[in-house]
């Protein structure tokens, strides 16, 4: 963990703090989903993180497909904004926070796919009706309900 939340961490220790985060979903030509399996509790989740000081939000997203799943953005779609009590989490080392995710989808898209270690165990497109919400890292849980209605 760097930046914001690692300096905000350094005061508050696990104590909940709001974070503020950006994500994509990308979707590939056939209406699959990628997704990834989290090294944190190893369930399936998009690519998304918190945004940094004075980061626009879209660029957050982008920035962070490519870290975490090697590909880059090259057109975002709003999707929706997850926010509320569904989106409170405790992290599996312990800290707490309440979440304000930006979700866009990507449907146009370049790159190798490859899995940044640090987060990711594996990469692997969806087919829709593969998609399990209990396989979903809980966050993101909503977001993934309301893609999976819009596209089944």
């Amino acid at each position: 963990m760097t930046g914001y939340i690692a300096e905000m961490r350094k005061l508050v220790g696990h104590r909940t703090i709001m974070q503020c985060a950006a994500s994509i979903i990308c979707l590939d030509e056939h209406g699959r989903v990628l997704l990834g399996r989290r090294t944190d509790n190893h369930l399936w989740g998009y690519s998304g993180g918190s945004v940094e000081i004075d980061e626009r939000v879209e660029d957050c997203a982008k920035r962070e497909l490519e870290e975490e799943m090697g590909l880059t953005a090259d057109g975002l779609e709003f999707f929706c904004v997850n926010s509320g009590p569904e989106t409170h989490y405790i992290y599996p080392n312990g800290d707490e926070v309440s979440n304000i995710e930006v979700v866009y989808l990507c449907r146009r898209y370049h790159g190798t796919l490859r899995p940044q270690e640090s987060e990711m165990e594996e990469l692997r497109f969806f087919e829709p009706a593969e998609i399990e919400l209990s396989a979903i890292s809980p966050p993101i849980r909503p977001v993934m309900d309301r893609l999976l209605r819009m596209i089944r």
